[in-house]
């Protein structure tokens, strides 16, 4: 097979949130990964644009590009859904979105639509340097991933995702969300209090039903000591463990979403 054909095939991911920009991809089978050291007194577009002139990974030919975003995230059923519909939806729903394109991906698997955004200016630079661009949510990965390990066990289960100084809370009811949503976390007193309100308001059994913890471990451990004087099933998901050791879990520092990403996809 010739380089060129390689090259058509490969992919690119592209992770932005607030506070970071990362670019990983598959040479060899093996997961290269790079975060890029964002300058804070640019907007993140102009730092894609930076990368894309010095990141030896971005110098690289792509077939496929994804992009996975940090925005807020509107979920509907996809019976409701409509198109047509899913700005004012979203920009009912959240704030402070005036600059952005408004866009959706299909999870079928949960029989939903997931709506979110990306920055106008950030869209002009990847459509400008990439073709064959998809875009999703950062925890889309992570929904697929948790949403198939609910099926085990006769437990109710609530799982949290933290990332980027959020923490997503979601729990299942066969091929659907049952809940799903997000809240901004800036110490362990603030992760603690929404997670038992989500609790509570779900009636979950705190003898009996189970919590799940995943994520940016400098979040959980600190809440993992709280939690289990409320909840006494309480557990920790950790990636090298859960994956079986995959050279991928010991990347430093990459998120759980891109883990589960090139484990499991989507």
């Amino acid at each position: 097979m010739s380089n060129d054909n390689v090259n058509t095939v490969r992919r690119l991911v592209i992770r932005v949130s607030r506070e970071s920009l990362t670019f990983s991809t598959t040479e060899k089978s093996e997961v290269v990964y790079e975060a890029y050291p964002l300058n804070s007194s640019i907007s993140m577009a102009a730092n894609l644009r930076e990368a894309l002139r010095t990141s030896e990974l971005l110098g690289k030919t792509y077939g496929k590009v994804l992009v996975m975003l940090g925005s807020p995230v509107l979920t509907i059923p996809t019976s409701l859904f409509r198109e047509e519909e899913q700005e004012k939806q979203y920009r009912f729903t959240f704030t402070g979105q005036e600059q952005t394109v408004v866009m959706h991906t299909v999870l079928p698997d949960l029989n939903c639509v997931a709506i979110f955004s990306v920055q106008k200016d950030l869209l002009t630079v990847i459509s400008d340097a990439f073709q064959q661009v998809r875009f999703i949510p950062v925890a889309a990965p992570v929904w697929h991933h948790l949403h198939q390990r609910s099926y085990t066990g006769t437990h109710k289960k609530l799982y949290t995702y933290f990332h980027d100084r959020q923490m997503e809370v979601f729990c299942f009811t066969q091929n659907r969300f049952k809940f799903s949503n997000s809240f901004a976390v800036n110490n362990p007193n603030d992760a603690l209090y929404y997670l038992l309100g989500v609790w509570k308001q779900l009636a979950l059994d705190p003898s009996y039903d189970e919590l799940y913890l995943s994520g940016d471990m400098r979040e959980i451990e600190p809440l993992l000591t709280e939690t289990q004087k409320f909840i006494k099933h309480v557990f920790v998901v950790n990636p090298s463990g859960e994956f079986n050791h995959a050279a991928i879990t010991q990347i430093k520092d990459i998120p759980y979403d891109l883990v589960t990403l090139y484990m499991k996809g989507l």
